[in-house]
């Protein structure tokens, strides 16, 4: 039991860690860009980068997983976010930064899919809220210390690239030390087309569930990728901008865990549903209130606190609905749609940006978690687990 707590933990770091990066590259590279004259929109396109590189392994990655198991395929991931991280400095430049962001998408990828998996696949199901919320809270502790690392820019542009790979690197050793474990052999993914339909039976099962990570990525890209962009041209400075991204992040990371527990409670349905529709009122809010830094500040940390656990929680809402040999297909599933809520932000962000200048770039966002919130109102009324037959026809 102690080893398990403490592959659990190890995990957890690893994840927190990865977040830590995540939520650094975003604002910096859009501030060092905006500074550097290039457009909101080539600015939004290069922050999709990484979400590309999410979605172009994400069909190959459940074979090797299966073959080789979970520990494997985290150190490939933890090592090819470490090499790209500190490669930045070498030379800046739109499609080299372009790249390597793609690369880091492939690795956190990886690095994902089979930490959330294993814990998936090893939580009892009364805990399982729980744990995948300790999961999300770890990765929000480290996603809202990343912006933080934004103002060292103006003393070297090169050591915010620095200081994270050298903390990702002590977090990867760590992995080292972990007995390696195989998933369930349940499904069939012998081959490209075995994966695919794979794919399909898990979104016959879990799709109402894929809707929140998508909205997640949505959320964290565009609050990242172009919300500096805004607050820029807003004439907010660099640490105020900050700030305002930390508070987001620190909401999270103060109701992940009690939002998990009460979905094992009162189901991930009512929770999840609830929190977006809430959502739509906090992002409305910090429409009227986003020319006064107080005001901006207490809507990104009331709005973190409603809807920073959706990604968690929809991979919780997944692990309901599909059976447990699609488990590494159903996160997968959750990463995938995370990758397209995440390419749609900064893109439609800097779009926006630029052509709707005196609009609120909040509505785009409200308007998003009012029609998630719709959708699983109408559509998630009665369970999506379908009998094996079904599934076949």
């Amino acid at each position: 039991m102690n080893k398990i707590r403490l592959r659990f933990w190890i995990l957890v770091g690893i994840v927190a860690i990865s977040g830590f990066s995540q939520g650094m590259l975003l604002p910096l590279i859009a501030v060092i860009f905006e500074k550097g004259g290039v457009s909101p929109t080539l600015n939004g396109l290069n922050a999709t980068a990484l979400y590309i590189g999410i979605l172009i392994v994400s069909p190959f990655m459940e074979m090797p997983l299966r073959k080789y198991g979970y520990k494997p395929i985290i150190i490939f991931g933890g090592g090819l976010v470490i090499v790209s991280l500190a490669l930045f400095p070498l030379w800046e430049t739109f499609w080299f930064w372009f790249a390597l962001r793609l690369l880091i998408g492939i690795g956190d990828n990886a690095l994902h899919f089979a930490t959330q998996t294993w814990i998936t696949s090893s939580s009892p199901k009364e805990k399982l809220g729980r744990n995948i919320s300790l999961y999300g809270l770890f990765f929000g502790i480290g996603f809202a210390t990343g912006p933080l690392m934004t103002p060292l820019v103006n003393v070297n542009q090169s050591l915010p690239f620095i200081l994270s790979s050298i903390l990702c690197l002590v977090g990867w050793v760590f992995v080292f030390t972990l007995k390696n474990e195989i998933p369930d052999h349940g499904a069939n993914t012998t081959s490209f087309l075995a994966t695919i339909r794979q794919f399909k039976r898990a979104f016959r099962y879990g799709w109402i569930a894929f809707l929140p990570p998508f909205s997640y990525g949505f959320l964290e890209s565009s609050l990242n990728g172009s919300f500096p962009v805004y607050a820029l041209r807003m004439n907010l400075d660099i640490s105020s901008v900050s700030f305002v991204l930390s508070a987001f992040a620190i909401g999270g990371i103060l109701t992940q865990l009690p939002l998990g527990i009460l979905s094992d409670s009162y189901g991930r349905r009512k929770i999840l549903m609830t929190a977006l529709f809430l959502g739509f009122f906090s992002f409305t809010a910090a429409s009227f209130l986003e020319h006064s830094f107080i005001g901006l500040f207490l809507s990104f940390l009331i709005s973190g606190m409603i809807v920073g656990s959706t990604f968690s929680l929809g991979i919780s809402y997944m692990a309901d609905l599909v059976p447990r040999e699609l488990l590494p297909t159903g996160n997968l599933l959750c990463g995938i749609f995370f990758s397209l809520g995440s390419l749609c932000g900064p893109i439609i962000g800097g779009t926006f940006i630029k052509f709707f200048e005196g609009v609120s770039f909040f509505y785009i966002i409200s308007t998003m978690l009012l029609t998630l919130s719709i959708i699983i109102f109408v559509f998630g009324k009665k369970p999506y687990l379908l009998i094996e037959q079904q599934i076949k026809n």
